[in-house]
């Protein structure tokens, strides 16, 4: 899965049937006014367990709504649209920005993304080609478009 619009590339996901939004793991979030419209401004660790590579994204706010989350908390989150690659598939989806530094992945996919795109089968993983493993240093030159020694 990717999320071209804020330049991640690769991101690891699970789908959640359970959720009916989608949540991104995001923090440094905070909010500004430009042209009269609300944006958003967030950094984002798309590898799981790792710090790096760390991008930053810039995205308008669409919504702000209370969320509860799988532990019954309710938490004002900011609503982004963005695109949503998932193998050769391109689609708009609403995404609920969160920290989930503890979580085990670093994104969610709700069933209103999929709903009437896709077929879920819980007894499959992977459906669309596992992910390409990059030496993290690889990873972190291209999607933050630099080099190291």
């Amino acid at each position: 899965m990717g999320l071209p619009d804020l330049g991640i590339d690769q991101i690891k996901a699970k789908v959640d049937t359970g959720a009916r939004t989608s949540t991104l793991h995001a923090y440094h979030i905070s909010p500004f006014e430009q042209g009269g419209k609300t944006f958003v401004r967030f950094r984002v660790h798309p590898v799981q367990r790792r710090r790096l590579p760390e991008i930053e994204c810039v995205a308008p706010v669409v919504a702000q709504r209370h969320i509860r989350d799988s532990g019954g908390r309710a938490e004002e989150r900011f609503i982004i649209l963005t695109t949503l690659r998932i193998g050769e598939d391109r689609f708009e989806v609403e995404l609920t920005l969160t920290n989930r530094d503890q979580m085990s992945f670093r994104m969610l996919v709700g069933r209103a993304a999929i709903r009437g795109k896709f077929t879920v089968d819980p007894g499959r993983s992977f459906r669309t080609g596992r992910p390409i493993r990059r030496k993290t240093r690889e990873f972190e030159a291209k999607q933050t478009g630099t080099q190291r020694p």
